[in-house]
């Protein structure tokens, strides 16, 4: 066996160009990916429709109080929450940081909810 190290023949670095990228006129910000960065809370696009369609408005220190919140929740080993606010009731994944569904007051008052392990009451 020949122990001494031998040379290969040189490669050539293959010359490859990135595509080039046309910028943006204007960079677009989803109004979820701005609640995802500041509470950590996702929005489901189920529950993005609900919140839409039923004309539900959520400030963003409401966001804020309930990101919190469903952190706290969390700590305490809530996997699955209902978020009552003064207009809204939003079922939340705590172990996921994701509102799945939402639907106002009104339309809430006559449920059963199901499969939640931790209720949450907001005060405004």
């Amino acid at each position: 066996m020949d122990h001494r190290i031998h040379q290969l023949p040189h490669q050539h670095a293959l010359n490859v160009t990135a595509p080039v990228r046309k910028p943006n006129s204007t960079p677009t910000v989803s109004f979820k990916d701005v609640l995802t960065e500041q509470t950590g809370l996702k929005i489901s696009k189920h529950a993005s429709e609900r919140l839409q369609e039923r004309n539900i408005t959520i400030n963003e220190k409401q966001w804020e109080q309930i990101g919190d919140k469903v952190k706290e929740a969390k700590s305490k080993g809530i996997t699955d929450s209902l978020v009552l606010t003064d207009q809204a009731a939003l079922l939340v994944s705590a172990k996921n940081n994701t509102v799945v569904t939402a639907m106002n007051r009104q339309e809430a008052s006559s449920r059963i909810f199901t499969n939640i392990n931790g209720t949450i009451l907001l005060d405004n």
